[in-house]
This record gives structure tokens, sequence and C-alpha cells, in this order.
């Protein structure tokens, strides 16, 4: 049998993370390190793995109930290779180090056991579309995969060069990094948009640091039913098109 599927063979590599192909990562265990990954996303492995739902705290659970962030995982463990993916979004392995990483949970793939997850508050005036009030803080010493849509735009903060972002867009940042958010908006009606740009929401970041942003925005889930009054007609408040969305934080 002849084809050029035979040249997608497995990547040959000593790292624990290695991008097999730009949507497909490929995670080595030895069975002293487990790894926690997206439920579901396990797509193939060798060797022998064993699969299981990772528990959440009290505390963990509550801060889901309450902000709708969080993490839905699994633990992996045993002697062999794995390979995770999602909806053919591309992969990108992160070293988080002393600094830590913010991102939406919607976008995490796989993280080391190691490393300590806690939901936070992004500071705001408002409840915003995409981005949402609540975000997940990575902390300690290990790699985390992350997911786009298309291929990123990684922007460096600097002290002298602050970056804006689109609240859609944002997918995670150095948690370092002062984070202020703000309506795109002249008007004094708050939720309504900049005249007919349909751009609405975004985020400042200030300090040292980078913000990863993804070549696309948070649109509605397909079939999402759209409340009514004007504040839902603009994706704004429990009656929004963005409400619909369970990775969206609303109170």
């Amino acid at each position: 049998m002849q084809s050029p599927l035979f040249s997608h063979t497995e990547q040959q590599s000593q790292d624990r993370y290695t991008v097999q192909n730009p949507q497909l990562l490929r995670v080595s265990l030895t069975g002293q390190d487990d790894v926690l990954a997206r439920k579901g996303s396990m797509v193939a492995y060798q060797g022998l793995m064993d699969f299981d739902g990772e528990y959440q705290s009290n505390n963990q659970r509550q801060a889901r109930v309450r902000t709708g962030e969080g993490l839905d995982l699994m633990r992996c463990s045993g002697q062999g290779t794995v390979y995770f993916a999602n909806l053919a979004q591309y992969v990108h392995v992160v070293d988080v180090d002393r600094d830590g990483m913010t991102v939406d949970s919607s976008y995490v793939l796989a993280l080391d056991s190691a490393l300590h997850t806690e939901v936070i508050a992004v500071d705001s005036q408002y409840g915003i579309s995409g981005s949402g009030k609540y975000q997940l803080n990575i902390s300690g010493q290990g790699k985390v995969a992350l997911m786009t849509s298309g291929q990123p735009l990684m922007l460096q903060v600097t002290p002298d060069k602050y970056v804006n972002a689109d609240a859609d867009a944002i997918v995670a940042w150095s948690s370092s990094l002062r984070v202020q958010m703000q309506a795109q908006t002249h008007s004094s009606g708050i939720r309504r948009r900049r005249g007919n740009t349909g751009e609405g929401w975004e985020l400042s970041f200030l300090g040292q640091g980078f913000a990863l942003v993804q070549p696309s925005e948070v649109m509605p889930p397909q079939n999402a039913q759209i409340g009514e009054g004007v504040a839902a007609q603009f994706g704004v408040g429990q009656q929004g098109a963005h409400s619909q969305n369970q990775n969206n934080a609303w109170n």
C-alpha cells in the first residue's frame, strides 16, 4: 500500500510535549508524572495508559458554578505516548514559570499535573462578552498546551508600550500584567457599540510580559436563543447571545 499519508508519521523526540503537527499534541509519559487533559481530547495512544476523571475540590466546584470559569479535565497516567486534539484547533506549548499565566479555560488542551490553577476576577466595571470577568490563573513550574483558532499573534508588553486587545480574541497573558477592561464607545450609553464598526469591548495590558491573541473572535454557539430587549440585541446581559455560551461568565 502506498500513499502520501504515510509521510505523516510519529515525531521522534525526547521532549515530554511535542507538537506532532500544528493541530495535534503528543505527550510522553514515563509512569512517574501524570498529565491533565481536556475531557474527550484523547485521539490515540501507545503503551499502557489509564484515563480517569480528575477530582475537583469543593472550592473548585463552587468557583465553576459562580463564575462559569474552570477546567473539565481527565487525568492520564501510565507509560507510553498519548495524542490530544480538539476540533482541529492549533496547538501551542508554553513553559509556565514563576511569573504565571492567565488564560481563558476554554483554550487549555493539557497541562502538567504539578501546576496550580485558580479562578481569579479580572477588574471590570462591566460584565462583558468573550473574555468575561473571570479567568484562570496557572502558576508553578511546568508546561501548558494552549489552543487557538488559527495561527495566533504574540504581542510583547513593555512599560513604555501597552497593548489593547479585543476581549473576544484574547487567549492568554502574563499574570504579572495589569489589566483594565473598557468599552469601545464614545457614547454615555455603555452598551452601545462604537458607531457601526462592530467593535465592542477591549482589554488593556500594562507592565512587562506578553499577550496572546488569536485571529478569531468568540461567536455565539449555533442555535443560540437570542433573548429579548435592546441589551440582548447587542449580546449584553443575561439574555444576550454571549451569555448562552457556557465559557463566558456573567453575574
